[in-house]
């Protein structure tokens, strides 16, 4: 089955040309509590969306989920889930959590009236996940390898494809029956660090049911909004042609790739 795609924005028009384009949710970012202390220094995505953003949203697309990340638990959390949920969410997402604690109070918080994907990016959540995987009434799980390798201490995101740390996650989901996806994937036959190729080869051989389309795949911000739509339209159909070629192969192929994979990380490493 092909990979759900997920796109960071909170400008209507770009929604809808993402849902025309065949994006399977748009992605909210409320998030900001600590990120920028934690992000010092790194070129990366700091939103601040809000509650009138998830309204813009839900009033613009018609096909498309809405899915909303929030900031981790903190003393107004139970007015910003519900006001989360009120402005039409169908997914709530949980970052930087840290406890089964965290987990359960979020979960109570949303209460069944959207579903529920953790955010596993902290090296104290991946210690904690056997105890959170038997907490009910989680929806989903996504591992975010940004956060995740810096609590390593790890030089390149993608090195926790290949050092077994995402391996060992996936193991433990996939045994809990909850579907997953794993960071970014920029667009195919382009150049990227790590091709995306060879990410969606990563997402297949794991059993990964969703993505976030990077900056690397096309950045909203830094285009008109028709050469985005052209750049967005074609890049999504051309990874959907490459998933539909490797969903064909067997295990070995993808044996193959990650040892390639492996080779192109610790090149990335060294360098």
């Amino acid at each position: 089955m092909a990979l759900q795609y997920f796109y960071i924005t909170n400008d209507a028009a770009v929604a809808s040309i993402c849902e025309k384009a065949g994006v399977d949710r748009i992605f909210i970012d409320m998030e900001y509590i600590g990120k920028d202390r934690r992000q010092a220094g790194l070129n990366s995505v700091k939103n601040h969306h809000t509650v009138e953003d998830v309204r813009s949203i839900r009033a613009c697309v018609k096909k498309s989920k809405i899915l909303v990340r929030v900031n981790p638990v903190h003393a107004a959390s139970a007015q910003e889930i519900d006001a989360v949920v009120d402005a039409g969410a169908d997914y709530i997402m949980l970052p930087m959590w840290k406890t089964a604690e965290d987990v359960k109070t979020f979960l109570s918080l949303v209460g069944g009236r959207a579903k529920t994907m953790l955010l596993l990016e902290t090296e104290e959540a991946r210690q904690c996940l056997d105890e959170v995987l038997h907490l009910p009434g989680i929806d989903e799980m996504y591992i975010g390898l940004n956060d995740l390798h810096l609590s390593q201490h790890k030089k390149f995101m993608f090195e926790l494809f290949t050092d077994g740390t995402v391996d060992e996650i996936v193991s433990k989901v996939k045994k809990a029956g909850i579907p997953f996806g794993i960071g970014g994937v920029g667009r195919v036959n382009c150049p990227n660090l790590l091709p995306a190729e060879n990410v969606l080869c990563e997402h297949y051989r794991l059993g990964s049911s969703m993505v976030i389309l990077s900056r690397t795949f096309c950045d909203w911000t830094q285009h008109s909004t028709a050469d985005f739509e052209k750049i967005i339209t074609k890049g999504i159909a051309e990874n959907r042609a490459y998933e539909h070629q490797i969903a064909k192969q067997n295990p070995a192929f993808f044996a193959v790739m990650h040892r390639k994979t492996a080779e192109i990380i610790s090149v990335i490493k060294s360098s």
